[in-house]
């Protein structure tokens, strides 16, 4: 044996009861877990942990993560292994890296800088790749050879596809296009991506029709992969966009997920229970349902995502020439003052409640902290003055904190039964959302500990079980011999957010070891110097040659699903 975790208290990642036991590990994986009431002798290895008052649990799993580059350009990336996190899905909201040609690499890496970096011009990332088997290869090289922090899966991004296939035009793919488009999707599941991502508040993946998105949702289905949407809207189309994505996705066969599934805005307070009554009949109807979301009301994106969607069309030079344009900047502010643009979810927006998080240009760091209202103030201006300015400025960079969440929306929604965690974690900016370092622990803190939201078994199964049943994993997301070691040992009575709106980039407390295959990436409360992530791929061939009638769909994702 390489390793024994002795006298720990087992949360095993299936919702059922914890128990005492001697964990051990060899090559990687879970050798031996000999419990406090078997007999025989305890096993014995060349390095032991005393687990006492210690919590151990599978590693999280970030359902919906922004590290695309961050997990390329940091080796130490404390900010997800301090949490225990031991596996990120990347490629979210149809907005990334890969599939790319040299036009859309640069197009892709302008429009999302705010929420990766990586803008045009920046050399901390070599982007020497195209494909996204490519993308999944250079994970797996890392640094020098040796991996990166944690483990990461890969959605192929709708956004990006269409952004290859169509362009930036706002118009109905043609028949070429739309063949090309489940090609470049059958490709990147071939190489081993999970399924498919959308933004559909988001330029160019927002112009996608429901026939287009089915039809791409067909491909998925048949390799038994996901459809992740970031929907149409979170605010006053909420329902119908929930309703949507159910229903296309039945459609097509395709297993769903929903993105950062929440109820936003003064429209939709009080609203979670519609929500999960929709979500409720159709899985009792049979639908394959899971969503992710973070423990926190305030919301985080661009800021050139408020936009209507018409001002994107183009892509981002388009943008910033219809903003430096009075006549076409008056359209815009009407579009989101006062009729409530698509891009701000059918709202009209409240420059109260935009918090400015981060800029791409260090000259307008003074933005950073104050809201939209209160920047305009300190200058004497209208709010749109000061966001137009920004936008031009930061050359659409600049990243905020959206303040329209309700408390008990999150916690309502959390609970339920196909409910998985994801931080959405935006790595960028001065003061960035702190759900970027503290998704995790403040499940185990606040939702658990204090407020009793969850049980502890119940909050670890919806953070590493559900998202691996939902990943198709066979040897994650549970403590079980033969599985692997991706492992988290935290200390129930302590486990805690140190990130707060003030202090985003603080660590976590009471999370003392976290194993990747059986290495300690984080001892004793410090990060290591172990690169033991690599890249995990789509189960080689699982494919099906057509997609299944709702009768013979798998049953939604849970805690239960694994072999005992």
């Amino acid at each position: 044996m390489d390793t024994v975790l002795r006298g720990v208290r087992v949360i095993d990642g299936s919702g059922g009861p914890s128990y005492r036991a001697d964990v051990a590990l060899a090559g990687g994986r879970i050798a031996e877990i000999h419990r406090e009431t078997d007999g025989g002798p305890r096993p014995a290895a060349a390095r032991t942990v005393d687990g006492a008052g210690l919590a151990l649990s599978p590693g999280f799993i970030d359902m919906h993560a922004h590290s695309d580059l961050a997990v390329l350009r940091d080796p130490a990336h404390t900010a997800k292994v301090a949490q225990g996190v031991t596996l990120e899905v990347l490629g979210q909201d149809g907005l990334s890296y890969a599939p790319v040609d040299d036009r859309t690499l640069a197009e892709v890496r302008a429009q999302i800088t705010g929420w990766n970096g990586g803008a045009p011009g920046d050399t901390s990332v070599a982007f020497t790749w195209r494909t996204v088997g490519e993308y999944l290869d250079r994970l797996d090289h890392g640094f020098d050879g040796h991996g990166i922090a944690v483990n990461a899966a890969y959605l192929v991004p709708q956004g990006t596809v269409r952004m290859l296939a169509v362009g930036w035009d706002d118009r109905a793919a043609t028949a070429a296009e739309l063949a090309r488009m489940r090609q470049l999707v059958a490709e990147g599941l071939e190489q081993g991506a999970m399924g498919l991502s959308s933004g559909l508040t988001y330029t160019p993946g927002m112009y996608a029709s429901d026939a287009e998105l089915t039809e791409l949702c067909r491909v998925v289905a048949r390799y038994d992969g996901y459809y992740c949407p970031h929907h149409r809207s979170y605010g006053a189309g909420a329902l119908a966009a929930y309703e949507e994505m159910i229903a296309l996705s039945r459609e097509a066969g395709c297993a769903l997920h929903l993105a950062h599934a929440t109820m936003n805005f003064g429209v939709n307070k009080g609203r979670a229970p519609e929500l999960l009554a929709l979500l409720d009949s159709a899985l009792d109807d049979g639908a394959d349902i899971s969503l992710d979301t973070y423990p926190y009301a305030p919301g985080c994106t661009t800021l050139v995502a408020m936009l209507p969607s018409w001002a994107g069309e183009g892509g981002p030079e388009a943008v910033l020439a219809r903003l430096r344009d009075d006549t076409t900047a008056a359209a815009v502010r009407h579009a989101l003052e006062v009729d409530g643009s698509d891009g701000c979810h059918g709202v009209p927006i409240a420059w109260d409640t935009i918090e400015i998080s981060g800029v791409s240009d260090p000259a307008l760091v003074g933005h950073v902290g104050r809201t939209v209202a209160e920047r305009a103030a300190e200058r004497g201006e209208e709010p749109w003055t000061t966001a137009r300015r920004l936008l031009i400025d930061d050359r659409l960079g600049s990243m905020i904190l959206h303040h329209v969440g309700h408390e008990d929306n999150v916690r309502r929604i959390m609970r339920h039964r196909v409910h998985t965690g994801g931080s959405d974690g935006i790595l960028q900016g001065l003061k960035p959302h702190p759900r970027a370092y503290g998704t995790f622990p403040r499940y185990l803190g606040r939702y658990v500990r204090e407020l009793g939201v969850l049980s502890l078994e119940e909050c670890v199964a919806h953070l590493t079980g559900r998202p691996a049943a939902r990943l198709r994993l066979p040897d994650r997301g549970l403590v079980r011999e033969g599985y692997r070691a991706d492992l988290v040992l935290f200390d129930p009575e302590t486990v805690a957010a140190g990130a707060t709106f003030e202090a985003p980039r603080t660590l976590p407390a009471g999370i003392p070891h976290v194993l990747i295959d059986g290495r300690f990436v984080m001892a004793d409360g410090r990060r290591t110097d172990v690169l033991a992530g690599r890249a995990v791929r789509r189960t080689p061939g699982r494919r099906r040659s057509a997609p299944p009638s709702a009768e013979s769909e798998p049953p939604p994702p849970g805690p239960y699903r694994h072999p005992a």
